[in-house]
């Protein structure tokens, strides 16, 4: 099969993860050559859930896996106990594995076993139950790579278009001090990077304003002027085609998203309201800036519906399509 080898890393159990993966089992195998990273017993359970007559094949390594539609292979990447985890509750344990999941693909796809990686959703308060220091996903990957610049994107492949964050996963009272003209610049250079791979096309990105409109010539702050605009000047000094500051309520309208490929968003909020509004559960997360590829459903965990047979695998589906997309252009 000359498709790539994606990892799918199963997430927090506890969540939907197990579920999604087996519902969207017969549309991943024509995207991909997937390979499911995470515990076998979980998934199981999930194809009993759904009534789904697919076999989970354990396997000790990416390599020995032969997935077909009725086959979903499984690397137990864990030695954690899940037995005593529950479906919708917060669980260390689950956090925990969670955890060796992730690690086990991002070494697995260094040592290019997996052109790479598609990560079911974890659950961050699980994840310090472990111990693990990280807010999340994507800065373990950053630390795990050593990656020294890196950004998550929310992607829509219908639209197209992509939505880069300056600041993440931190407090609101803490975004400004880190929104600096050398941030600003990083997330630009890095959509510029990625754009192309994503759409075929030389990247047009506008740059979001900080302040509600665009501070209005400096009375709601200064930002604009001292910091963003700025690294535009930088960025198109450098030959990138970029735009902005451009207030944040209007970049998203159809007549300004028209204009552009990527969007620089000051954080996080700011750009996954409207990349959600627009594309629903067509968005996909794409960590740009890493040594390999990377791309996440677009939700939680949803503890709300976890082992109720409900949840909407078409996130994952997306997320798998374009991860095979960028294998493919690497």
């Amino acid at each position: 099969m000359n498709t790539p080898t994606l990892l799918i890393t199963l997430g927090d159990v506890a969540g939907v993860g197990p579920e999604i993966v087996a519902k969207a089992w017969p549309r991943l195998f024509g995207l991909a050559r997937p390979v499911v990273v995470g515990d076998p017993d979980w998934v199981r359970r999930a194809l009993d859930m759904i009534g789904s007559r697919a076999a989970v094949q354990v396997v000790d390594g990416v390599r020995a896996a032969r997935p077909d539609l009725d086959t979903i292979p499984v690397v137990r990447a864990t030695r954690r106990d899940l037995s005593s985890v529950k479906v919708g509750k917060v669980s260390a344990a689950a956090g925990g594995a969670a955890y060796d999941f992730l690690v086990f693909a991002i070494d697995e796809t260094l040592a290019r076993r997996a052109a790479g990686i598609v990560t079911c959703p974890l659950h961050k308060e699980g994840l310090h139950g472990a111990g693990v220091a990280f807010p999340g996903h994507t800065e373990i990957l950053a630390e795990r790579t050593g990656a020294s610049s890196h950004a998550m994107l929310l992607y829509d492949d219908d639209l197209p278009l992509a939505v880069a964050h300056v600041t993440l996963h931190m407090a609101l009272r803490a975004v400004i001090g880190q929104v600096t003209r050398e941030s600003v610049l990083d997330k630009i250079r890095l959509l510029h990077g990625i754009v192309p791979r994503l759409t075929g096309a030389p990247a047009r990105i506008g740059v979001s304003a900080l302040n509600p409109h665009a501070s209005d010539g400096g009375l709601f702050g200064d930002e604009e002027a001292t910091v963003i605009a700025p690294a535009v000047v930088a960025a198109r000094q450098e030959g990138i085609d970029a735009t902005g500051p451009v207030a944040s309520d209007a970049i998203f309208l159809p007549h300004n998203r028209a204009k552009f490929d990527g969007i620089v968003a000051m954080y996080h909020d700011q750009g996954h309201i409207a990349m959600k509004l627009l594309g629903g559960r067509r968005a996909v997360n794409v960590t740009a800036g890493l040594p390999i590829v990377r791309t996440s459903v677009a939700h939680g965990t949803a503890y709300d519906i976890a082992g109720k047979g409900v949840a909407d695998e078409s996130s994952l589906v997306s997320a798998v399509r374009v991860a095979a997309k960028l294998a493919a252009a690497r």
